[in-house]
C-alpha cells in the first residue's frame, strides 16, 4: 500500500483527476479500450468534475459503477444517476457506460445477465475505491449477508444486504477488485485515516477493504 498524503481535498481531487487521465491516456495507447470502474457517493464528485473535461479518447472509455443500489435511475439513491450528472459529462459523455443495475424486483433476478456484459471488461485497467469508516468498500460491508461469497467466491458480482443499508445492492466481487490493474482509494478525514490503520492488521473477512490494499494507492486529505 502506498499513502499519499495532501494539505487539503481541493488538491486531493485535482490531483487524483490528473492521475486517473494520465493513466487512462497510457492504457488507450497499448489496448483497444480502457475499463474503469468507480464508486458512488458524494466523495468522488469533485474528482469526476475535474476528470470529465479532460480530452482524450473517450469513446474507448468503459466505465462502471464499482457497486449500486438496486433503485432505477430515477431515484435520488441511484449512483448511476450520480455518474452521469458528474462524470458521464462533456468530453466524457462520449464514453460507454456499463450498468450494474437492470430493471428487475431484486438483484437475483437480472445477475446473469450483469455478469456476462461484464465479461468482456475485465480485468479492470483502473478502479477507483471508497472506504467507509466501518472499513466497508464498494459494497462489502461486514456482517453482510453475502459477505464471505464477496469475498472468497468466485462470482464477478455478488448481491448483498447489510445491516443499515435500506436497499438490496450489488456489488463487484474482491476478485474482480483485486484484479485491477491500477487502484486507488480516495478517503477524507481522520475517521478514515484511522479506519485504514486498523483495516491494516484485520483479515478481510473483519475489514473487507483490507483485501484490497496491498496494491492500492490511498489518497488522503484530512478536510
Amino acid at each position: 500500500m502506498e499513502l499519499k498524503e495532501y494539505p487539503d481535498s481541493e488538491m486531493m481531487m485535482m490531483d487524483l483527476a490528473d492521475r486517473l487521465a494520465g493513466e487512462l491516456r497510457s492504457c488507450l495507447a497499448r489496448h483497444d479500450f480502457a475499463s474503469m470502474a468507480v464508486p458512488g457517493g458524494t466523495t468522488p464528485g469533485p474528482v469526476f468534475d475535474s476528470l470529465c473535461g479532460t480530452h482524450l479518447d473517450w469513446e474507448r472509455v468503459h466505465v462502471m459503477l464499482t457497486d449500486e443500489r438496486w433503485v432505477p435511475e430515477s431515484s435520488e439513491r441511484s449512483n448511476t444517476r450520480l455518474v452521469r450528472q458528474r462524470l458521464l459529462t462533456d468530453q466524457a459523455a462520449a464514453a460507454k457506460y456499463v450498468p450494474l443495475y437492470l430493471e428487475g424486483d431484486a438483484p437475483e433476478d437480472r445477475l446473469d445477465e450483469i455478469e456476462e456484459s461484464l465479461k468482456d471488461e475485465l480485468p479492470l485497467s483502473i478502479l477507483l475505491l471508497g472506504m467507509g469508516s466501518d472499513m466497508h468498500t464498494a459494497s462489502i460491508f461486514p456482517g453482510a449477508d453475502r459477505l464471505d461469497d464477496a469475498l472468497h467466491g468466485d462470482r464477478l458480482i455478488v448481491p448483498m444486504r447489510a445491516p443499515g443499508a435500506p436497499e438490496p445492492r450489488v456489488t463487484l466481487s474482491a476478485k474482480v477488485l483485486k484484479g485491477a490493474m491500477s487502484t486507488h482509494i480516495l478517503i477524507k478525514g481522520q475517521d478514515k485515516r484511522e479506519a485504514l490503520e486498523k483495516a491494516r492488521h484485520l483479515s478481510p473477512d473483519e475489514a473487507p477493504v483490507a483485501a484490497v490494499l496491498r496494491d492500492a494507492i490511498v489518497h488522503w486529505a484530512e478536510s
